[in-house]
């Protein structure tokens, strides 16, 4: 794969914490000065982003959070502009106690938050009511208000996290601001890039305030999000064998859908060879759609074997079922220790019938999925998908890609890397048995099962991108075939 440089750290609360204490010590500036940075960052950040508006409201917690409110306060009043600033509290703590004294002891006025209190003299709210720390729901007042600036007509931005969206998880305990912009400080959270925070942070701005990453060398991130990649032109001298071969199997009665799609995403990414190995009714209705496939009847497990002798790797799953037919064929696969994607009804196989894979093994669960793999609810997934999906690949001893808004990939080590892709328009069926097909393809070209995962990943989410362009609503997976195409050979950058 090609190398990009500007590879983004993203980083849990309790690391945040960690490194503003020693940029602190480093850089030798105070908590306020840093705030005031911030601040300043912030302020850039809302006039380029909304230049017409005139009239602001400041909503203030009592922490830190709240200090960055106040000082932006301070800075828009001293640019000409309208603001009116509303704390949620008579007193402020610690360095925001400064922030709240320079804004009053300039004329500033405080409105505290009432429910009787109209928020519709604003053109723009600012959200700084709880910082990095929330990992519950708000209190029942501060929810009120987060709730009446959501049903505002008026854009909102947020100041380093959302309010109410958990900085580490992506969840939401209960409400959250539901913002057009962040700017998040410092450096990245990992929260704002998966799970709910796709419906709460908007377009994220990374504000470093000057502090460098020399500041922290001795602290890794805990996850780092993808960045757009293809893979390196062929040999001149190539054929079909130096490309691998991936076999699909799957497509019980009433599901060849599924095996195709795999197969055809197989090709498109370059695969030099496909078969499909599934039911016999099929065979007719798959030559005449897509003749390059290498459609075979299997009817039993028997007409399998030959197959897998053949095969570099295998996409198990994609429309697989459950019955007697499918537990037969899932289980001479796995027998076959060959390099594996496994998706669908694969996995639902697997949450039955445990094991831990010796060979290369990805597994590309959504959170339902996930939920049965580790015996637990879908709501305990989505509550700690980076939990997950770490806690799957180390049960497994695979790659995993949990799948949904900002899918992960986890290795048994704990990497961990985050996608930035994808629309809403992918949440129809087939998008994951192309997903299947697309990782296998890049196993078979001799990619590792890691970089076979973040790759596939990234390569499905950016061309679901570029189908979306003609709306999200009504997207097909087969759609995504010929964006798949241009992007794996790298011709169309302005695509990532």
């Amino acid at each position: 794969m090609h190398n990009h440089s500007h590879r983004r750290g993203l980083y849990t609360v309790e690391q945040m914490r960690t490194l503003e204490s020693e940029a602190r010590a480093t850089l030798e500036i105070s908590g306020p000065d840093l705030m005031r940075r911030a601040a300043r960052a912030a302020l850039n950040d809302l006039r380029r982003r909304w230049p017409q508006a005139n009239r602001i409201g400041v909503y203030c917690g009592p922490g830190n959070n709240g200090g960055d409110g106040f000082l932006l306060a301070v800075l828009l009043r001293e640019t000409g502009l309208r603001v009116s600033v509303m704390a949620t509290t008579t007193l402020s703590g610690g360095d925001a106690t400064h922030a709240r004294d320079e804004w009053t002891s300039n004329g500033g006025e405080i409105l505290l938050w009432g429910e009787q209190v109209d928020l519709s003299d604003a053109d723009l709210h600012v959200d700084a009511l709880y910082g990095i720390g929330l990992n519950r729901a708000p209190d029942p007042s501060i929810a009120s208000l987060i709730e009446r600036i959501n049903a505002s007509k008026q854009p909102t931005f947020a100041l380093d996290v959302p309010s109410g969206l958990n900085a580490d998880t992506g969840d939401c305990a209960g409400t959250a601001i539901r913002a057009d912009a962040t700017i998040t400080f410092i450096a990245d959270k990992r929260g704002l890039h998966t799970g709910r925070a796709a419906d709460h942070a908007g377009e994220i701005e990374l504000a470093t305030l000057g502090v460098p990453e020399s500041s922290r060398p001795s602290l890794q991130p805990d996850a780092a999000l993808l960045v757009a990649e293809s893979l390196p032109p062929r040999a001149r001298y190539a054929n079909k064998g130096n490309n691998g071969h991936v076999l699909v199997i799957g497509g019980d009665h009433g599901m060849a859908g599924a095996a195709r799609l795999a197969g055809e995403s197989a090709l498109r990414v370059g695969a030099g060879l496909v078969s499909v190995a599934t039911r016999a009714s099929h065979i007719a209705s798959m030559n005449a759609a897509r003749p390059e496939l290498m459609a075979h009847a299997v009817e039993d497990a028997s007409a399998l074997e030959s197959m897998l002798k053949r095969a570099t790797v295998l996409a198990l799953g994609p429309g697989l079922g459950d019955s007697a037919w499918s537990k037969a064929l899932w289980s001479m696969a796995l027998d076959a220790s060959k390099s594996l994607v496994l998706d669908a009804d694969g996995l639902n196989l697997l949450a039955k019938n445990p094991r831990v894979f010796s060979s290369p093994t990805v597994l590309t669960p959504h959170p339902g999925e996930a939920a049965r793999l580790l015996g637990k609810k879908t709501v305990d997934i989505e509550k700690d998908r980076f939990a997950a999906a770490r806690e799957l690949a180390k049960k497994y001893s695979a790659v995993v890609v949990l799948k949904g808004s900002g899918s992960l990939i986890a290795d048994p080590n704990g990497r961990l890397d985050v996608c930035p892709w994808g629309n809403p328009g992918m949440a129809s069926g087939g998008m994951g048995d192309l997903l299947t097909g697309v990782v296998a393809a890049l196993l078979a070209q001799g990619c590792p099962p890691w970089e076979a995962a973040c790759l596939g990943v990234s390569l499905h989410a950016r061309a679901g991108d570029v189908a979306a362009r003609n709306g999200e609503r009504g997207l097909l997976a087969s759609d995504l075939l010929a964006p798949l195409r241009v992007l794996v050979n790298g011709v169309a950058d302005d695509h990532g």
